[in-house]
């Protein structure tokens, strides 16, 4: 059976080399580049592509990554060639979140109904930040199968809201009193 290998320690390593460095926010803006040309599914497809050569990928890598820093570079080129593209993602995703932890901020996605404006992304914001006590930063998202309200994914919590989630509590209580 083929072990998968995680980004994350890949993620945590190059951290810990811009940590010592001494430059973890440069160092994250490269990261956060790769992450969003990785995230492109076609970009993706080419480089997991078996019938497209290694010297090609790493010609689309360099030509889309442009001017990132050589040990970034490195990892991303490593991990193509010995094709665990998805990895990649992994790493960026975990340098984020050392970064997040070094600078004292939380992550959070907000989900709603409907797209928010930027005053309500603010006020969600300031609420979070008071309720956790940490720098927050919000990622909006949409699902319109919430019906209305809001789902706030803090980490590993979650603080639900919906319109879908109370609906479903009170059919919950309906039938139960019914049997």
């Amino acid at each position: 059976m083929a072990q998968r290998v995680s980004g994350k320690r890949y993620g945590q390593a190059i951290f810990e080399l811009a940590q010592d460095q001494g430059a973890v926010e440069q160092w994250g803006q490269d990261m956060a580049l790769v992450a969003q040309a990785f995230e492109d599914a076609e970009f993706g497809a080419l480089l997991k592509h078996a019938g497209v050569s290694a010297e090609d990928k790493r010609r689309a890598t360099e030509a889309v990554l442009g001017d990132i820093r050589p040990l970034v570079r490195n990892m991303v080129d490593l991990l193509v060639a010995r094709g665990l593209v998805d990895a990649v993602l992994e790493a960026c995703r975990e340098y984020t979140e050392w970064q997040d932890r070094l600078e004292g901020r939380q992550r959070v996605e907000v989900t709603t109904a409907v797209p928010l404006g930027p005053e309500e992304v603010e006020r969600i914001t300031n609420f979070v930040a008071e309720l956790i006590g940490r720098e927050v930063v919000v990622t909006p998202r949409v699902d319109e199968e919430i019906l209305g309200g809001l789902v706030i994914q803090i980490g590993d919590r979650l603080l639900d809201g919906s319109a879908r989630a109370r609906l479903n509590g009170l059919r919950e209580r309906l039938n139960a009193g019914i049997r």
